[in-house]
């Protein structure tokens, strides 16, 4: 069975077509044939959550993981992420967790 997708690794947005033979068509760009043939034999993503801060009431700290992971684990990851809490001050860039999935998880915003 065919499947059609956009191309999203540049403005342009190739329309594609990947048949089971993993044949693409529609790009204009190598980039685009190498983004569908992963996206359809092992799609990735990078995730973008929020985690409670324990010392400032009302507060969450925006992270996300330094590298994509496995599209079937995210929730996996958003569940590690539910689960805990950080203390302030924290600043961009700060690894929140060293190991999961063999990724990080980086704060993306600060907090004072």
């Amino acid at each position: 069975m065919k499947k059609n997708m956009i191309c999203i690794l540049c403005p342009r947005g190739c329309t594609l077509t990947v048949s089971p033979d993993l044949t693409v068509t529609g790009n204009t760009c190598p980039r685009g044939e190498k983004y569908a043939i992963d996206e359809c034999t092992h799609p990735v993503r990078t995730v973008t959550a929020t985690v409670r801060v324990a010392n400032r009431p009302d507060t969450m700290l925006c992270v996300k993981t330094e590298a994509p992971v496995p599209k079937e684990s995210m929730m996996e990851v958003m569940a590690h992420l539910r689960s805990m809490t950080v203390t302030a001050p924290i600043a961009r860039g700060a690894v929140i967790v060293s190991n999961i999935l063999g990724t990080k998880i980086i704060a993306t915003g600060k907090v004072e």
